[in-house]
């Protein structure tokens, strides 16, 4: 077994200098399809990070009545935080929320009108972050009950804004799925058929070794290992592709990732990993087919 592998590995290295022209462009090919899937996989990453954050922003908003006595708050607080559904709970008071108005009037660049109230007219409230967008009814349900009326004067209408944004989220989400899904089967078929070009330019030596009695393992094999030969070569010089641009580029999103900070994980082992598995994949499947359409004549 070790040396029939061996022994195909060997073959490989050798087809794949025999047919330089064949190999070079198969290579190209490869390296130009990952190229494309990869940047594809960033842009759906991306896209599902700022989801996910935007998401996260998701929040209910309960309105006290004003005169509430501390101790009122603070139970109030403690029942919205035992809710499950709930991450955290923030309280806002009247000043506190006269002085965001202000802050955010000054930053769009308004003239600031509450200087002119004898009162401050907006009321201290919880703004509530949950755990899971999708699962806000009960804590809605929660505050808006008969019990809790003595504290919360109004909960803002959050589940038409939520359904909205969920709805929006899942079919861009669906849509980054099916583009990249799309563009997956665009590099399996540029990549079977250029890998099938270079089997054609060598049925001759597929007929003489059937003609001399090789089984089709062993006419395959070899065919196959060249094709992961393609897919390694391909993914190293996408990735040192990658590695030169990448710096240029992160510079470029610096600006936005610190505006929306997205947590993207493990982006460069995930890239790596599917790079170097495409490559390798596809490499040796489009070879496997090619080979197949000659084995079974």
């Amino acid at each position: 077994m070790i040396t029939f592998v061996a022994f195909s590995f060997k073959r490989a290295w050798q087809g794949f200098w025999r047919n330089k022209v064949m190999s070079l462009a198969a290579t190209a090919t490869m390296i130009l399809m990952l190229v494309l899937l990869a940047g594809f996989w960033v842009l759906q990453t991306g896209l599902a990070a700022g989801l996910e954050f935007v998401e996260q922003k998701v929040q209910v908003v309960a309105e006290l009545h004003d005169g509430l006595p501390q101790s009122n708050i603070d139970n109030l607080i403690r029942d919205v935080e035992a809710q499950p559904e709930v991450l955290s709970v923030e309280y806002v008071s009247k000043d506190e929320a006269l002085q965001r108005f202000r802050d955010r009037q000054t930053q769009l660049g308004h003239e600031d009108l509450t200087k002119v109230l004898d009162t401050n007219p907006l009321p201290a409230s919880l703004q509530i972050r949950l755990k899971d967008a999708k699962i806000y009814g009960n804590v809605v349900t929660f505050l808006r009950s008969p019990d809790q009326s003595y504290a919360v004067a109004k909960v803002d209408p959050v589940e038409s804004y939520v359904d909205r944004l969920l709805t929006i989220t899942s079919v861009l989400r669906s849509g980054g799925l099916v583009v990249l899904g799309l563009v997956g089967l665009t590099v399996l078929f540029i990549i079977v058929n250029t890998i099938k070009l270079a089997v054609v330019a060598r049925r001759e030596e597929i007929e003489i070794m059937r003609l001399v009695g090789a089984s089709d393992a062993f006419v395959r094999w070899p065919f196959i290992f060249e094709g992961a030969l393609v897919g390694v070569l391909g993914a190293a010089l996408t990735l040192g592709l990658l590695a030169v641009v990448g710096q240029p580029l992160s510079q470029v999103m610096t600006g936005f990732f610190e505006v929306l900070p997205l947590q993207l994980g493990s982006l460069t082992r995930d890239l790596v990993l599917i790079t170097v598995g495409t490559g390798v994949g596809l490499g040796m499947f489009g070879s496997w087919l090619s080979v197949r359409s000659y084995l079974g004549r």
